[in-house]
């Protein structure tokens, strides 16, 4: 079959490899009738993610229809349509029980290789790095699914796949991260990036009742997607001659926001900071890990007894953390990977529903073939790429 694999930083292909077979009894084979990149991917291509490995297989957002069952998977049958949670999940240990099943104990073959960067590992995911479980993704023609009586999530025919794709992360990604950040009614709530994790997270702050989203970017494709509801209220830092923290304690009268949602991650731009510059050196000569610009501006702005909410990803240390204004302001935080399967069915129903429409912010569509340079537009902001899916 058709695969992209990493090959090194900056180098994923399209290659022929083996087709995936079944190894368990709670396996089952899914052929990909739609996949998509998420910003997570670019941390792989960038080298921010250790432990990858030449010829892994990427990719995390998926579905597709069922071609292959292991003996123990009672609740598939062949030829069903699914979505696959990112996350992998057994569905019986103490963490899937309280429907935590990102930090599903039993679903990463190589926790210890976790333990010793985090300290405990949280569950197995596709095609994200071998310290996370060394299972190959979902930009593939087929996947092996483990935990396949837990994990795919049937969808009905008359959604197409583009509708329901999200489902696999992004969308519960998004919505996650607001319900992270303890939305009151009336709140005022500032989304860090408009990527395609802020978008759901700034549709979904709505739904949980903010009086008012402040959306802050620098690319102009994003911004107009983040502030195209009419209430979103945006701030392109690149053109403004105030720091984001001066902007925002304008708009809020000193006070800050509410709730505050980091949906960048490890790779912040912060042009112009001092902060962001040194954090780019670090990096470049291997003596940090993240560039965690986001995380110092979400702890000053953030107002008083406010929350953070993190849905972006960290791979390692994170120097000069104003943590100080974190205990004195009493602010709260809230990360972690997305406990997919937990949202999957609510999700789906709004989408049901016409609550929202997924796919307005899929600007690129092609076959597994243009997977490289999807990847490239994609890092490089180029030809206002924001989302793209292919079909294998």
């Amino acid at each position: 079959m058709k695969a992209l694999c990493w090959h090194g930083v900056g180098d994923v292909r399209v290659d022929t490899v083996p087709d995936p077979q079944i190894l368990h009894p709670r396996d089952a084979i899914i052929r990909v009738t739609s996949t998509a990149i998420c910003g997570s991917d670019l941390h792989l291509l960038d080298g921010v993610i250790p432990t990858m490995e030449k010829g892994d297989i990427l990719g995390h957002e998926f579905m597709g229809e069922v071609v292959e069952l292991g003996d123990d998977v009672r609740n598939l049958n062949i030829g069903d349509r699914v979505v696959v949670p990112f996350t992998i999940a057994c569905g019986e240990c103490f963490f899937c029980l309280k429907g935590f099943t990102s930090c599903c104990e039993r679903s990463n073959p190589n926790e210890a290789t976790a333990r010793k960067l985090m300290g405990h590992s949280p569950s197995g995911l596709f095609g994200y790095s071998h310290m996370l479980g060394g299972f190959s993704g979902g930009q593939a023609e087929y996947v092996r699914v483990p935990f396949a009586d837990v994990g795919p999530f049937k969808v009905p025919d008359y959604l197409h796949d583009e509708q329901v794709l999200f489902l696999s992360d992004i969308f519960p990604t998004g919505y996650m991260a607001a319900e992270n950040a303890d939305i009151e009614p009336g709140d005022t709530v500032a989304v860090w990036g408009c990527g395609p994790v802020a978008l759901f997270a700034i549709k979904s702050a709505w739904m949980f009742g903010a009086g008012r989203v402040i959306a802050i970017d620098e690319v102009p494709e994003r911004l107009a997607l983040a502030g195209s509801d009419g209430k979103t209220e945006t701030i392109d830092f690149s053109k403004e001659s105030n720091g984001v923290y001066e902007i925002l304690m304008e708009k809020t009268a000193g006070r800050g926001p509410d709730r505050c949602i980091d949906a960048v991650g490890t790779e912040a731009a912060g042009h112009g900071s001092l902060d962001a510059f040194i954090d780019k050196v670090k990096m470049t000569l291997k003596l940090g890990t993240d560039r965690p610009h986001v995380v110092r501006e979400t702890f000053l702005s953030c107002r008083c007894c406010g929350t953070i909410s993190m849905p972006g990803v960290y791979g390692g240390y994170l120097d000069k953390i104003p943590f100080g204004a974190f205990v004195n302001k009493g602010l709260t935080l809230k990360s972690g990977q997305t406990h997919v399967h937990r949202y999957l069915p609510i999700l789906l129903e709004k989408i049901e529903k016409g609550e929202i429409d997924p796919t307005f912010l899929i600007t690129h569509r092609g076959s597994l073939d243009d997977a490289p340079d999807f990847y490239r537009m994609f890092r490089d902001k180029a030809d206002g790429c924001v989302k793209c899916v292919m079909t294998p």
